[in-house]
């Protein structure tokens, strides 16, 4: 089992920056094969899409919306991954999930909302 806690979110005016963190926690053996990890985003109305993903070789992925404005890192001696969005726009507003893959599963954090104002 793995437990995901994600933090960071807030409001923000458009041209801002935030930085959001998820800290991944359970058993030992879940925890090693964690690969990848990642940020997905659910806005009203709409359905839930990646926004980036890194392996535990730091091998990353983004979505084309976000690529050049959002960095994604991860830590692995801290089981953590922290998605910096820079150059925020009012339709990166959304309820943002952090996801833990694993050999066995798809795990998900409760998510964290990030409020982008015009």
């Amino acid at each position: 089992q793995v437990q995901l806690v994600e933090s960071g979110g807030g409001l923000v005016q458009a041209g801002g920056s935030l930085r959001l963190s998820c800290a991944a926690s359970g058993s030992i053996l879940s925890i090693l094969n964690i690969d990848p990890m990642g940020w997905y985003r659910q806005a009203p109305g709409k359905q839930r899409e990646l926004v980036a993903t890194i392996t535990s070789s730091q091998r990353t992925n983004y979505a084309d919306s976000v690529k050049g404005r959002f960095t994604i890192s991860r830590d692995n001696a801290k089981n953590t991954v922290y998605l910096q969005m820079n150059s925020l726009k009012p339709e990166d507003t959304a309820l943002y999930y952090c996801n833990a893959v694993t050999l066995t599963a798809d795990y998900w954090g409760q998510g964290t909302q990030v409020t982008v104002s015009s």
